[in-house]
C-alpha cells in the first residue's frame, strides 16, 4: 500500500490506517496532492514493490483548504525578488479535493490497475471517512 497524506505534523501516518511502521509506503506534502512527483513515487512502488492499493487522505482543519495562491505567490516575490508559477495545491472543498486527487492518480495510464481509494481523516474525533 502507499498512502499520500498531508505533511501536517497533527497526521501520524500510517497509525491512522491502524497500520504499522513498514506496512505502507508513506508520501507527505502539503494538502495531500498527487502531484507530479507523488505520482512518479506511486508508479516507482507499483512497479518495483509491488504497490497494489493506493489511499489519499486529507484531514479537516487543513491549512491547504482556502489557501490564497495569488497572494503567497505575490508575498513570496516581494520577499525574494523572484516571481515562479508554481501550481501549490490550495483548494476550498476538502472532499473535492481528496477525489480530483484520487482520479488524477487513476487516470495515469501506469497505474490503471491500482484499487485508489479517498478519505478524510477527522482530526477532532481521529476517525477516518471514506470518500471515494
Amino acid at each position: 500500500m502507499t498512502v499520500i497524506t498531508c505533511m501536517d505534523r497533527r497526521i501520524q501516518a500510517p497509525q491512522f490506517l491502524g497500520l504499522e511502521a513498514g506496512d505502507a509506503y508513506v508520501l507527505r506534502n502539503a494538502g495531500a496532492y498527487a502531484s507530479d512527483d507523488a505520482i512518479r513515487s506511486v508508479v516507482v512502488s507499483r512497479a518495483m514493490l509491488g504497490t497494489r492499493v493506493v489511499a489519499v487522505v486529507g484531514h479537516t482543519d487543513c491549512r491547504m483548504n482556502g489557501l490564497p495562491e495569488d497572494r503567497v505567490r505575490a508575498e513570496l516575490t516581494d520577499r525574494t525578488g523572484s516571481s515562479i508559477e508554481l501550481d501549490l495545491g490550495g483548494f476550498d472543498d476538502l472532499e473535492g479535493n481528496v477525489r480530483a486527487q484520487v482520479e488524477r492518480i487513476r487516470a495515469h495510464p501506469w497505474l490503471a490497475d491500482l484499487s485508489v481509494h479517498g478519505f478524510v481523516y477527522e482530526l477532532e474525533t481521529g476517525s477516518l471517512r471514506l470518500v471515494t
